[in-house]
Formats: structure tokens, sequence, C-alpha cells
């Protein structure tokens, strides 16, 4: 039996401390969100926050996080949306969507630690793949949860 701290909740699983967190929470846990994609922590489809980092579940043992603290999709905001969710929408970022879920938990790590990314910043972050080609919207989306679009320089007034 082993026991995680998922969503703020206590789930004792009867898994072997080998298997991937990834299928302890898919298939054990019933938390759909979080997605196979690669299965060699690649595309960054199953990411979830350990600790509040960004964690590639698939390659990840369930032993190695016994007593900390796992945040999924399914967890990520107590009331509605988060910020990034919002913005993902507003932008209209998913294509197919399957990468999405990883990507916001990505972001949202990001916007955690830098609430004002430089898009350096977020290249460097978000390094989950999307075969949608959805780049440029996770990016905007990003500066818009981050409250940074829209932001005009002020009108120069001519003499």
């Amino acid at each position: 039996m082993i026991t995680l701290q998922v969503n703020g909740k206590t789930l004792d699983l009867n898994v072997e401390p080998d298997m991937p967190l990834l299928w302890a929470l898919r298939d054990e846990a019933g938390m759909l969100g979080t997605k196979y994609g690669c299965g060699i922590a690649q595309c960054g489809a199953c990411t979830v926050h350990v600790e509040g980092e960004p964690v590639r579940s698939c390659v990840m043992p369930v032993s190695a996080v016994v007593g900390k603290k796992i945040t999924t999709i399914e967890g990520i905001s107590a009331k509605g949306m988060n910020a990034v969710q919002k913005a993902w929408v507003e932008h209209e970022v998913p294509q197919c969507g399957y990468c999405q879920t990883g990507m916001i938990m990505a972001a949202t790590a990001l916007l955690a630690k830098k609430p004002k990314p430089t898009d350096k910043d977020i290249d460097e972050a978000m390094t989950n793949l999307c075969r949608c080609g959805t780049y440029a919207r996770v990016r905007k989306a990003i500066h818009a949860a981050a409250g940074q679009l829209n932001k005009a320089a002020p009108a120069v007034k001519k003499a």
C-alpha cells in the first residue's frame, strides 16, 4: 500500500513502489486529466506538480513522491478556473487539446515562480510538446494570465 497526498487529499493505493505516478493517478485514483503521451518524459502531457515543481509523471515512481504534495490538473484551482485556464480559453490555445493539461500545469508552475515572465522565461519553462503547434497562443495566454497583455505604451502627444 502506498499513501499519496494528491490535491489536498490522502489516497491509499494498492500499487507497486516502482509504478509510474501517471498510472497510479489515472488507473488507480481515476484522475484522467493527466495524459500519457510518450512515456519517456519528453512531451510533457503527463506534467503534474510535486511540491509545486512541474514533473513528468510518466517516469516518476510513486515511491519517490510519498509524503510530498502532488497537484494534478483536477486540483489546480479550488474554485472554477485559475488565471491560466481562463487565458487558455480566452486565447483559444487548444487545438486538439491533448497536451493542454500538461501545458497548463507547466505554465501555472512558471507563473508561481515568475509572475511576470519574459518570452525567454516562457521558452525555457515551456518544454512541453504540442503536435498542433499552438506555441504562439501558449505564449500569449501566459502573458495574459500574468496580466502583461493590453498594456499599451502611453500615447505620445504631437507638438
